[in-house]
């Protein structure tokens, strides 16, 4: 499993959708981490998109935010707002799909379902006095790639077949987004 290395610093134990797992590989810079789980569990696999995604394309992005709150995954929408994260961040991108608390570590799909990029940051709640709306951030797709090739792992690439419905695409990233839970 792949997500954010914010999300397991600091943990003893981890958990997966209740199954035991232990860190592989973690970078500060990118954000991320790669997760082995233990046990028995049914998880799908989404491919990545081959290419970077592009300014203003349709982007959906899965989570658990506000765990406890909220009863469940949480699917939201969005755009590609600007090739660059904070300060022009070249190892991040921003999107216009909400995130919460918890949303760390998950997958954003283009509109074919592959993985371009991997939920990391949203601005700072309160900037100049204003409150920033749907200004969030993620990895590059291309980073994540590196990051699992770097820890053994060859990404499995798709093709663009046609654009899924919200609803194909909430079937997806339903079948392959998990809960993480760090003690």
């Amino acid at each position: 499993m792949l997500t954010n290395n914010h999300v397991i610093s600091g943990c003893s134990s981890i958990q997966v959708n209740s199954f035991d797992a232990v860190v592989v590989n973690t970078s500060e810079t990118p954000d991320l981490a790669l997760l082995q789980v233990f046990g028995v569990g049914n998880f799908h696999t989404i491919e990545f998109a081959r290419t970077p995604v592009d300014l203003n394309s349709d982007i959906t992005v899965a989570g658990f935010p506000y765990a406890g709150v909220l009863n469940g995954i949480n699917i939201t929408r969005g755009t590609v707002s600007s090739t660059g994260g904070i300060s022009g961040d070249s190892t991040m991108f921003q999107i216009s799909a909400p995130v919460q608390p918890g949303n760390s570590g998950g997958v954003v799909v283009n509109s074919d379902g592959l993985a371009v990029g991997v939920v990391v940051a949203k601005l700072n709640p309160v900037l100049e006095g204003n409150i920033p709306e749907n200004v969030n951030f993620a990895i590059r797709g291309e980073l994540a790639k590196q990051f699992l090739q770097k820890s053994g792992i060859e990404p499995l690439l798709g093709s663009t077949v046609e654009e899924l419905d919200s609803t194909s695409l909430a079937d997806i990233l339903t079948g392959a987004t998990v809960f993480i839970q760090c003690q």
